[in-house]
């Protein structure tokens, strides 16, 4: 066959393809320019546009930002208001209600004093956490948790009393300070029920544990002085549960009522006029807050943080459109999930958000 120098019609039509014309809306891709001086405020502005999970990032900022500014007065008067949200006042002072979940290894974390900041500065109306993610906080307050390595040997650490959670390490010592403490409380308590009859719930509980440790470097201490709901399904799901164990045995007694918490969830959501979830890993956390939502038909804004999948149809993978399928998002709502270890990307996000000076 003669050489020929004509490009095939076929392949010079599959590389060469035309594009229909981007619509007006478009948005380029273009990172951060270094040349200039930036402020930790520009840099953060500038993940809108880098592309991939940087860019859920910046689309998290955007929609927690919303969550804060939003105010009843921001609405029309309906038709069928309360009266008691008729007033101007009342309006423009009643805010999105934030419901804040998280996974114990972060309060292990120094993600423990951000979340801090947060309750400190009344920034969300409720949290939502695990057994840890409450005793880790008041056994920071009587022991330090330190760095260490993903790779230490289990076996030796277990013989030195070493507990490794990724790459930190708590002294076993720090469980046992932390006995010493819980127990006599939770004399106390039992005592006070066995006097008033009245049970204690997972968020009581916390709450006195909150008074009891009278610390300003604990997150529960000043979810205490606010009046912060804290919320612990899985109570017994650690440290606290041991320690509950053992004392039902040398002083038994003692209940704690989950129904009466979960109305307390449930109507804490019914009753906001705005909604908002920040989830910082998935389990217990994630879903109670989702679930939650459900009762109000879904949540105004959302804001998922996690690493996981959704392949093995697990909730803690599962994107926030799988929500709105069950009526825990509501339909065409914000909403985004970021897939990141919490660790790299909320300290970003608050700093863009919360800790932003409104000025």
């Amino acid at each position: 066959m003669a050489p020929t120098n004509t490009i095939p019609s076929g392949a010079s039509a599959a590389v060469l393809k035309p594009s229909e014309p981007m619509p007006d809306f478009a948005v380029s891709v273009e990172g951060p320019n270094f040349e200039k001086d930036l402020s930790l405020q520009e840099l953060l502005e500038s993940y809108k546009r880098i592309g991939f999970q940087a860019n859920s990032l910046g689309k998290a900022i955007d929609v927690v930002n919303k969550m804060r500014k939003w105010r009843l007065s921001d609405e029309p008067i309906a038709e069928d208001e309360a009266e008691e949200y008729l007033s101007p006042e009342v309006r423009a002072n009643t805010k999105c209600n934030v419901f804040l979940g998280y996974t114990s290894n972060l309060i292990s974390s120094g993600l423990r004093e951000i979340i801090l900041y947060l309750v400190k500065h009344k920034h969300v109306s409720a949290i939502v956490t695990t057994a840890g993610g409450i005793e880790e906080d008041f056994i920071k307050c009587l022991g330090k948790t330190y760095l260490a390595d993903f790779n230490l040997d289990g076996a030796d650490l277990r013989k030195r009393g070493m507990n490794r959670i990724g790459n930190l390490i708590v002294p076993n010592d720090n469980y046992c300070k932390f006995e010493d403490w819980l127990t006599p409380i939770l004399d106390t308590m039992l005592a006070e029920q066995k006097e008033t009859g009245q049970v204690w719930t997972p968020s009581s509980f916390i709450r006195r544990l909150g008074k009891e440790i009278d610390n300003e470097e604990s997150v529960y201490y000043w979810a205490y002085k606010n009046d912060i709901p804290v919320f612990c399904p899985a109570l017994t799901d650690g440290s606290l549960g041991d320690m509950i164990y053992f004392h039902s045995f040398k002083n038994p007694g003692l209940v704690v009522d989950i129904v009466q918490d979960i109305r307390n969830l449930n109507e804490l959501s019914r009753k906001s006029r705005k909604a908002g979830m920040i989830i910082l890993g998935g389990g217990v956390c994630k879903h109670q807050i989702a679930n939650a939502m459900l009762i109000r038909n879904g949540a105004d804004y959302s804001v998922y943080i996690n690493t996981g999948q959704e392949f093995d149809g697990s909730d803690s993978g599962a994107r926030p459109d799988e929500a709105v399928s069950w009526g825990k998002i509501r339909a065409g709502s914000e909403s985004v999930k970021v897939y990141a270890d919490a660790t790299l990307v909320f300290p970003l996000l608050v700093a863009a958000t919360f800790a932003k000076s409104d000025s």
